[in-house]
C-alpha cells in the first residue's frame, strides 16, 4: 500500500523515504542576498541584516534571490529545523523591506521616571528615587531608540536586535523582593508591530 503524499507551504513533502524535503523562500527583486560560508547577509532600502547559520543542521544555498534550505535528515524534527530557518530568512527580508517598530510605555506612580539615550546606551533616571541611572544596551548598529512624550520607540531592520534592545529596556526596571502588582512602576512593551513610521 502507497503511503499520501503531502504538501505543506513553501516547500514539497512525501512520506516516502526516498524524497526530500526541501523549502524554498524568494526575495523580492529589491533585496539581494550574498552568502559567504555559513553566514548570510540579506541588503535592502533599509539597511543590512547578517544572520549566521554554522549550527543549522541543513545546507543552505543562494541562488540569485532564491534561497534552498535542505535538511541533513528526512524526519519530522528536520522538518522543524527546515521550517524556523525559512521564518528567520523572511523575517530578514522583511526587516530590509518594512522594517520593524516596539513601543514602551513609561509607567511611575510617585517618582517620576525620565528616558536618556546616550550612545549606545540607554539610562533609567529616577526609577523608585535611584540615584544612580538604570543602565541598557541597544542591540544592532542599525536599531534607533528614540523617546516620544511617554513612549520609547525602537526601530530598525532586525527583529532580533530590535526585540532584545526592548527586552533589555523592560528588564532593567525589573522591581525585586516587591509585589509587582502594587509597585507597578517600570517600562513595559506595549505594541509589536511590522513597518517603520
Amino acid at each position: 500500500m502507497k503511503r499520501r503524499r503531502r504538501t505543506l507551504e513553501g516547500f514539497w513533502l512525501a512520506t516516502s523515504t526516498e524524497q526530500e524535503i526541501i523549502a524554498q523562500v524568494e526575495a523580492p527583486a529589491s533585496v539581494t542576498i550574498r552568502k559567504e560560508g555559513n553566514l548570510i547577509e540579506v541588503k535592502g532600502k533599509l539597511g543590512k541584516v547578517k544572520k549566521d547559520f554554522t549550527k543549522l543542521p541543513a545546507t543552505v544555498t543562494v541562488e540569485g534571490n532564491k534561497i534552498t534550505i535542505k535538511p541533513y535528515g528526512r524526519r519530522k524534527r528536520d522538518l522543524a529545523v527546515t521550517n524556523t530557518a525559512r521564518s528567520i530568512i523572511t523575517g530578514m527580508i522583511k526587516g530590509v523591506e518594512k522594517g520593524y517598530t516596539y513601543k514602551l510605555k513609561i509607567i511611575f506612580a510617585h517618582f517620576p521616571i525620565s528616558v536618556k539615550v546616550k550612545g549606545k546606551e540607554i539610562h533609567v533616571e529616577n526609577f523608585f528615587g535611584e540615584r544612580s541611572a538604570r543602565i541598557s544596551h541597544i542591540i544592532g548598529d542599525a536599531t534607533k531608540v528614540s523617546v516620544v512624550g511617554e513612549d520609547v520607540v525602537i526601530q530598525g531592520p532586525s527583529l532580533e536586535d530590535v526585540s532584545q534592545t526592548a527586552a533589555n529596556i523592560e528588564l532593567s526596571t525589573k522591581t525585586k523582593g516587591k509585589d509587582q502588582r502594587v509597585f507597578l512602576d517600570g517600562i513595559y512593551i506595549y505594541s509589536k508591530e511590522e513597518g517603520i513610521e
